[in-house]
């Protein structure tokens, strides 16, 4: 960090201001450091990581590269044109959840609320009961597993966050919670804002 100081003349008052530059590097400019589990290769333009929880690649957008390194990946680009600098941090971010995704994963958390509603799993599919005629049924995509516990609590996980957080946007939204009784399916940490319910009149 710099600091400069100069004076600002207001009149006959001079006024002293101290500005202060804080240098930081872009998300792109870090690099990705990987655990001794995990393999990264490139192959023309796509990028493989490998870990205890399974496979990811991904394709680098045109004018990114990557430097693989012993235990860390630098994202580099070939020039400073707005779309080069704007995959560059984009590249680093996903490339970085592929590494903590086939090591630790990634889960979205989700709550069921009614009085008879619930969910049953089974390895391909979920069936849900939510008020309707007849019984909600979901299959669930590869490379993500779905658990529930009580009939009402659902977690989804794999190593994909963005298939992770697909999947459990779209199980939200087979019964959106209702802002009166909180009714439906919402996230585990998701405040619904509630409304007061109309009055019977006399």
């Amino acid at each position: 960090m710099s600091a400069e100081k100069f004076f600002v003349t207001f009149g006959d008052l001079n006024i002293r201001i101290k500005r202060e530059y804080l240098f930081m590097s872009r998300v792109g400019k870090k690099p990705i450091n990987f655990p001794k589990n995990v393999k990264i290769s490139q192959s023309a333009d796509v990028v493989k990581v490998e870990g205890p929880k399974g496979a990811l690649s991904s394709k680098l957008p045109e004018g990114i590269t990557v430097k693989i390194g012993e235990g860390s990946l630098m994202v580099e680009r070939k020039s400073d044109e707005i779309n080069a600098r704007s995959y560059h941090g984009l590249t680093r971010t996903l490339i970085e959840n592929m590494v903590k995704g086939v090591t630790a994963g990634f889960e979205k958390r989700l709550e069921i609320s009614g009085v008879g509603y619930r969910a049953e799993s089974s390895d391909k599919n979920l069936k849900f009961i939510l008020g309707f005629s007849c019984p909600v049924l979901y299959d669930i995509p590869k490379g993500i597993n779905v658990k529930v516990d009580k009939q009402v609590n659902i977690v989804v996980s794999g190593t994909d966050k963005e298939l992770v957080g697909r999947v459990a946007a779209e199980i939200r939204a087979l019964r959106k919670p209702e802002p009166y009784k909180g009714k439906g399916i919402k996230y585990a940490d998701e405040y619904i804002k509630r409304k007061a319910g109309k009055s019977a009149t006399t």
